[in-house]
């Protein structure tokens, strides 16, 4: 669905993502991850449209998306739940999920689209007048995937679902990318917590310092020596 090929970034002079190649499946989870400063966030914000990178190549469902505006990818069906949830504090939350439905892909589909972020999520159902800014830290997390879902993607990039958030909290987001996925959305995952990661991954890919330096199946990764040394403190 998704496919990066030799993607170069960079920030000035700083190179930031050094000939990064990674395959998206349809209908799995792929996960990337890596340390503070991988590259990882550089990696999901150059697909999003939002960094331009040098060189490289990225395509979704065998269409060039290098260059699209974020709009138009985001109309294209590649859906996102940045870093910090990003929420418009100010806007209610029944707002900030109309925000979610202003592409031209989802704008016939959003009463049926509330409806279906309101089952999953009921708290947003009973708070749908409160203003986000109100909300605790893993409601606001569930209000920025139930806004990305009102846009109808076909991909979801999740960047540090778990950042912040309580144990308990984390736990429901990673059910809520389980659910999403066997509901047929599919997953890019990038996450600090590598051993969750890897666990809920169809596929893995290690970053470091803007390359990729290993990937394999989730469950073959957890198990690697070297992944287990570097991240999980085995």
């Amino acid at each position: 669905m998704l496919e990066v090929k030799d993607l170069d970034l960079y920030y000035g002079d700083a190179q930031a993502l050094d000939r990064v190649s990674l395959s998206v499946p349809k209908g799995e989870i792929v996960a990337i991850v890596g340390a503070n400063g991988a590259g990882k966030s550089s990696l999901i914000r150059s697909i999003a449209g939002i960094e331009k990178p040098r060189s490289g190549t990225i395509t979704f469902k065998q269409k060039p998306i290098l260059g699209l505006e974020s709009h138009a990818i985001c109309n294209l069906g590649i859906g996102q739940v940045a870093e910090g949830r990003q929420v418009f504090p100010s806007l209610t939350v029944l707002e900030n999920l109309e925000m979610g439905a202003m592409l031209p892909r989802a704008r016939g589909k959003r009463a049926q689209a509330l409806q279906e972020v309101f089952r999953m999520f009921p708290t947003l159902a009973e708070r749908r007048l409160q203003v986000a800014g109100t909300l605790s830290g893993g409601e606001q997390q569930m209000l920025a995937i139930g806004r990305c879902l009102m846009g109808e993607p076909e991909l979801v990039m999740f960047d540090e679902p778990s950042l912040g958030l309580a144990p308990l909290v984390v736990q429901e987001v990673l059910r809520t990318i389980h659910l999403l996925n066997r509901r047929g959305i599919t997953i890019l995952l990038v996450e600090q917590n590598v051993a969750v990661s890897l666990k809920i991954s169809n596929h893995a890919y290690v970053l470091e310092n803007g390359r990729v330096v290993m990937s394999g199946p989730g469950a073959e990764l957890l198990h690697d020596d070297r992944v287990r040394q570097a991240y999980l403190g085995l």
